[in-house]
């Protein structure tokens, strides 16, 4: 079951994440991480923004924000994520249909997953985590908890070093589906945001947000 304290709604923000079950990992090479970010962008792009994320070999990030109701609508009638659902008056209704979304993201991903590597079982941990953010202060925290990740569990000591975040891109000026110009208005400029990351998240200050 799915922790229901945490209703998905539209137009909120949210720190989704989740990990493998017990010791075993995630993503076990280049293309399992391409792969995993493919499935994303098929199932819950279409319903989210996406501020940021951070794959890591056992377990991910990812910060979003669901889209308004009526687009929320829009979408998901045109997909078979409605199948057992009379209408979407309800935000019963639409958060099942939301959560059939994430649901069939990492079954999706799982699927592949362990026929590649003649696995079976459950790869994740149930159920997701879903962290509703309800205030400017946290989202700033939470972009910069989600990139230090890779740092704090030493698979790197920088973090532009991990290939599998967000960061580099946002501080890019590449193509990307990142909402990357609210992320470093939030930070105020770029600069700030360069700097807040080059900090461990206890060194900073609550005044540098």
């Amino acid at each position: 079951m799915q922790n229901k304290a945490e209703i998905l709604a539209p137009d909120s923000y949210y720190h989704i994440y989740n990990r493998a079950n017990g010791s075993e990992q995630l993503f076990l090479n280049d293309g399992n991480y391409r792969f995993f970010l493919q499935k994303y962008t098929e199932y819950i792009l279409p319903i989210a923004h996406t501020y940021c994320y951070c794959l890591m070999p056992n377990h991910f990030h990812f910060l979003i924000k669901l889209k308004s109701e009526s687009e929320l609508k829009e979408t998901l009638k045109t997909t078979k994520d409605l199948q057992g659902f009379k209408n979407l008056e309800g935000l019963l209704d639409l958060e099942k249909s939301i959560s059939n979304r994430f649901s069939n993201f990492f079954n999706a991903y799982a699927k592949a997953f362990n026929k590649q590597n003649n696995r079976k079982g459950s790869l994740f941990m149930h159920p997701y985590k879903r962290k509703k953010i309800a205030s400017q202060n946290y989202l700033h925290k939470i972009v910069q908890y989600i990139h230090f990740n890779p740092v704090e569990a030493n698979l790197c000591k920088k973090i532009h070093e991990w290939k599998y975040s967000s960061y580099k891109s946002l501080i890019s000026d590449s193509t990307t589906e990142l909402k990357r110009n609210e992320v470093i208005e939030w930070f105020n400029d770029i600069e700030n945001f360069k700097f807040i990351h080059s900090h461990t998240p206890l060194e900073l200050n609550e005044e540098l947000f």
